[in-house]
């Protein structure tokens, strides 16, 4: 699977992260209401340096850019699962809090889960316990909370974690 895709959709491109975009995402990612509810502090900018280095090192982030207004507006990142070669984990996603509410979300999730299909049978969404809105944005995208992916793997994020999942011909 191509883990860093060039997508696009009538709202929306997606394309490989680079290192020049530092500082337009840090711009998007130093509101401390984007992480109201998440575990870390990547408003901060030492955080969020470590995210970036990490998204890079990953091989499987991307950018989110508004198509009409050609900015960066967030990010996501494909990751392969360790020993489960038939899905692949979409996460690390955030978006500037003026596209929250619904349909760009949906369509960078769209578009992500179409490339994912091309070539997985599922898609796996890790998500904090404590971060309900971002509980409520898989739900709406599909994503269905399960207890029954038991393989070690799919578990590596432990008990603060909740595992949702999207199947190939679910959606």
């Amino acid at each position: 699977m191509n883990l860093q895709p060039y997508l696009e959709s009538e709202l929306l491109v997606l394309r490989p992260m680079e290192t020049g975009d530092l500082e337009s995402l840090f711009r998007v990612a130093s509101d401390p209401l984007i992480w109201e509810q998440h575990h870390s502090r990547r408003f901060r900018r030492d955080e969020f340096e470590l995210f970036f280095t990490e998204s890079m090192a990953s091989g499987g982030a991307l950018v989110i850019i508004d198509k009409i207004t050609g900015q960066i507006i967030g990010s996501s990142r494909y990751s392969l699962i360790p020993g489960v070669s038939h899905m692949v984990e979409i996460g690390w996603s955030f978006l500037s809090r003026a596209y929250w509410g619904g349909k760009y979300n949906r369509d960078c999730k769209k578009l992500m889960i179409d490339h994912a299909f091309d070539t997985k049978d599922g898609v796996v969404f890790f998500v904090h316990e404590t971060n309900l809105r971002s509980q409520k944005a898989v739900q709406k995208i599909g994503g269905k909370r399960t207890n029954e992916l038991t393989h070690p793997e799919l578990m590596v994020k432990g008990e603060s974690h909740f595992v949702y999942l999207i199947e190939r011909g679910q959606l």
